[in-house]
């Protein structure tokens, strides 16, 4: 890979950012000139936006030029300045931790929008680095939300990003059918983005060689998390309890079928993302 050279002193910043925004495109990055304007604000300590405002100092260029070696090697932008954001919040994370995706900002907007009761019982399965629950926290403070995974590494990045939320991160294995028998018949949400691609499944590079295999795949099919899921969905929901799971691409059917079949659940929703994709299904519990 081709790095950039480093910038003599007469070139601006706009120049440098220009050569950079080059080398990533040539690497296949997908957005070169927006991840080479956000590596340059994180280097100088600043928004993307006030870059035209900003006089480069002599360290720039070396830290800089490191960066872009590193994202043009595929190293995904969020790992390099340690955050992501995820609709109105930014989680810390980095190797070990699924980094949260824009795709499931529709999932969280749903969440959003749903009427729950005051002091709501919350549970975000699969949580990760926390973004799903953090989000929640933020805008019910008066809700009451445990965050789930079975990963230490992932949660902690989570208990980092949940800290002084009041938010309960709980260390366990979604699929074990005994989980948090406590929780039973008193859940007003259930919101989760767990492991569903299928096993065995072409992934981008950065998503192969940077995301745990662990919250990437979920069984040969895609379904064995979802489907654990959605029996604790059926012991923990109050009745009028909601849940929300996002899936594969190709499994939104056998997602909408696996709640109708657990017969517990009607306006069993199949929904899409902001890019029109089959993305997450919806369903109420009615008894």
């Amino acid at each position: 890979m081709t790095r950039p050279s480093p910038a003599p002193a007469s070139t601006t910043l706009s120049q440098t950012i220009d050569a950079a925004a080059t080398v990533l495109a040539e690497a296949g990055v997908a957005t070169p000139r927006v991840d080479a304007e956000l590596l340059a604000a994180h280097v100088l300590g600043t928004d993307r936006g006030r870059l035209r405002f900003i006089e480069a100092g002599p360290d720039f260029a070396q830290r800089y030029d490191d960066l872009i070696d590193r994202r043009a090697r595929r190293v995904p932008l969020q790992h390099l300045v340690g955050t992501a954001a995820f609709g109105p919040v930014d989680v810390h994370v980095g190797p070990g931790v699924f980094i949260p995706r824009p795709e499931t900002e529709a999932l969280l907007e749903w969440s959003l929008t749903q009427r729950l009761p005051d002091a709501p019982v919350i549970v975000d399965l699969c949580t990760g680095s926390g973004a799903l629950a953090l989000a929640l926290a933020n805008d019910r403070p008066d809700a009451r939300i445990n965050a789930v995974d079975d990963s230490e590494s992932a949660l902690q990045y989570a208990r980092r990003n949940l800290a002084g939320t009041g938010v309960e991160v709980v260390c366990a294995d979604v699929t074990a059918p005994t989980l948090l028998p406590e929780l039973d018949g008193s859940v007003d949400l259930i919101v989760a983005n767990p492991p569903y691609i299928p096993d065995g499944a072409q992934l981008e590079l950065e998503v192969a060689e940077h995301d745990p295999a662990h919250a990437l795949f979920g069984g040969p099919d895609g379904m064995r998390v979802i489907e654990a899921i959605v029996g604790l969905a059926g012991r923990w929901l109050r009745t009028g309890g909601l849940v929300a799971v996002e899936h594969d691409d190709t499994t939104s059917d056998r997602t909408v079928e696996c709640f109708r079949l657990a017969t517990c659940f009607d306006d069993v929703t199949a929904r899409r993302d902001l890019t029109g994709r089959p993305r997450f299904v919806t369903a109420r519990r009615t008894r």
